[in-house]
């Protein structure tokens, strides 16, 4: 059984969480923004993308953590 490193485990995980959060801010912000540009609503569209964005960016960090405590607790059952 072969182990992996846990520089490597810990680097994939940020990377994960990083573009987990920042792509859905990067395409709702700017379709926030590109929007009010078209329809003169500044900053309302702006803020809903924000909004919107967060809102999509919890849920997906919270299930990346929920799946990493679902497995090290597979693997703690298993170690026993």
């Amino acid at each position: 059984m072969t182990q992996k490193n846990p520089i490597w485990v810990a680097l994939n995980l940020a990377w994960e969480l990083g573009y987990t959060i920042a792509i859905p801010i990067v395409i709702l912000g700017f379709g926030g923004a590109w929007l009010d540009k078209k329809y003169g609503t500044s900053p309302a569209l702006l803020l809903i993308g924000m909004a919107l964005s967060l809102a999509v960016s919890s849920v997906g960090v919270y299930r990346k953590v929920r799946d990493i405590t679902r497995d090290e607790k597979g693997s703690r059952a298993v170690g026993k």
